[in-house]
């Protein structure tokens, strides 16, 4: 009998995952739509024909919110899944909670329309014409951010809905319509924002590493440090909540949410320091165990950036379809919408629903595919994203979180290629300057190198060249004993196995296509739903 009944194969398993999640997105879809239905059937002197395209655009609108969690949330949750903070199915749990919470208590009572002012209003003073807009643009985005999931690459889902716009704009009025300013922003952001995520996190990882895990002691240190490091984290989650994750239920200047910061972190700092240093000094002297001090501050920091990103970016789902609304029941083009309810709620349970079933590939992408994570990686990396957000806030720098997250990524993994060559080719001066000597005592100086502080590092390294030059002028050291091909290959292994270039050119290609191909597309469809339409 067991012969005959055979195990379900992975490939079929797998097959029939998809399938099951492919019929809960469908279910999902036609209750927004039924919802919406319900929610709109007692507007006084709305016709059938408005009944059903409310319904469609709100079925599309859930769509598009679906496809920004299950593609988006990435960025929040993929370090501290890779780093092993946090399961993936945990993740997956609490950043649908806080994806809908923000949406629902932070999303705002009023969205703009129009993302980003990428086309002019006054170009649109036809309603009908307007909604035929917004929905092409709400389908094209979701299409692309469907796509780009399929294929592992986190895009920027601003730009994706910026970019639809644009496309359903030219399509609709003309190349006149379109804020060419907005365009050259974004075409900023493409190279600011992965640039400068990336610097803010190797430099912060440096600083880890120079501060903890360089140190001969490293449980003294990270007793001294990690306390420091958590409370500028409160620091600049508590910045970045008030700036970004409440700026729509109370408004905040700048600076009196860097002071409002700065108490968190006093706070945050008086409650951990003695905790911390009492856990630190019971913890083996190794870096796992100094990884496990990070784990919690991962988690929360991970949540929050959840609960900012769904008060936020939900409005890329809900700022269409409010127009839409907006445009049917009162005949208005506005930049501006009023948020109903029933929007809001549609926009942060797609969000959540998107999430759960088809967020985990891109989670693991960002966690696992790009460069090995560990907890003060994650650190770094949230740290970047957080940090660049409130810089770029207060200069006015066109940024992406998007970009900048996945940029704080490859920075981190680009940090830890520069280091591993810079560390064998001190490897190689040491082997150089002990040749002739017994194996055993070669490996004993270099663990001994590697276990060293910074300043005996380089007080040894300087010893070991001297050493290998006097060899080399005595005739026992040939010149070329580590020549400039074989530092090039060992550069190129290491490269190779730290940041998977593969995946890099993947995500980078999606970057540079995403405002033109989600604009080609919504074109397409703003005629097709015209030609609908007009029949």
């Amino acid at each position: 009998m067991s012969a005959i009944l055979s195990p379900v194969t992975r490939s079929g398993r797998e097959q029939l995952e998809q399938s099951l999640r492919l019929a809960a997105a469908v279910a999902g879809l036609v209750a927004a739509g039924l919802y919406a239905a319900v929610s709109v059937k007692a507007v006084a002197g709305l016709s059938t024909q408005a009944l059903w395209f409310l319904i469609i655009a709100a079925a599309i609108g859930a769509y598009m919110a679906m496809n920004i969690g299950a593609n988006d949330v990435a960025n929040n949750m993929g370090p501290p899944v890779g780093s092993g903070a946090i399961g993936l199915g945990g993740a997956i749990l609490v950043a649908a909670l806080f994806e809908a919470l923000g949406a629902i208590v932070a999303g705002a009572d009023v969205v703009g329309t129009i993302k980003g002012g990428i086309i002019d209003m006054r170009s649109f003073a036809e309603p009908q014409r307007f909604t035929w807009l917004m929905l092409a643009a709400l389908l094209a985005g979701a299409l692309w951010l469907n796509l780009a999931t399929v294929l592992g690459a986190p895009v920027s889902t601003t730009h994706s809905i910026i970019g639809a716009v644009a496309g359903a704009g030219i399509a609709a009025g003309g190349w006149t319509v379109i804020n060419w300013g907005t365009i050259g922003a974004i075409v900023a952001s493409w190279v600011i924002s992965p640039l400068f995520g990336g610097a803010v996190a190797a430099a912060v990882l440096y600083f880890i590493k120079r501060s903890i895990t360089y140190q001969a002691d490293m449980a003294t240190a990270a007793g001294r440090r990690v306390p420091l490091l958590i409370a500028a984290m409160a620091w600049a989650f508590a910045t970045y909540m008030l700036l970004k994750g409440l700026n729509n239920v109370m408004k905040i200047g700048f600076w009196q949410a860097v002071l409002a910061g700065f108490v968190a972190a006093a706070l945050t700092y008086a409650v951990i320091r003695g905790p911390i240093a009492r856990r630190a000094a019971a913890l083996p002297g190794t870096k796992s165990a100094v990884n496990e001090l990070f784990t919690w501050p991962l988690v929360f920091a991970a949540a929050l950036l959840s609960f900012a990103h769904g008060a936020n970016d939900v409005a890329n789902a809900i700022g269409p379809l409010a127009a839409i609304y907006e445009a049917v029941l009162h005949g208005a083009v506005v930049a501006t919408a009023a948020t109903p309810l029933w929007i809001l709620v549609l926009g942060a349970l797609g969000l959540s629903l998107g999430l759960a079933l088809y967020g985990g590939k891109l989670i693991m992408t960002v966690g696992k595919e790009i460069t090995e994570l560990d907890r003060m990686r994650a650190y770094a990396i949230a740290m970047a994203a957080t940090l660049t957000v409130i810089v770029a806030s207060q200069l006015g720098m066109p940024v992406s979180t998007t970009h900048v997250s996945i940029g704080a990524v490859f920075g981190v993994g680009f940090l830890r290629e520069l280091l591993k060559v810079n560390y064998a080719k001190m490897e190689a001066v040491v082997r150089a300057a002990h040749q002739g000597e017994d194996r055993e005592a070669v490996e004993a100086y270099l663990n001994r190198f590697e276990a060293a502080p910074v300043d005996e590092k380089k007080r040894m390294l300087a010893e070991m060249k001297r050493r290998a030059k006097d060899l080399e002028r005595r005739g026992e050291l040939a010149p070329d004993w580590f020549s400039k091909k074989e530092r090039k290959a060992f550069k190129k292994a290491y490269k190779q196995e730290i940041v998977k270039r593969s995946v890099v050119l993947r995500i980078v290609a999606a970057w540079i296509v995403t405002v033109p191909a989600t604009a080609m597309l919504a074109a397409v469809l703003f005629r097709v739903v015209e030609l609908l339409l007009t029949r």
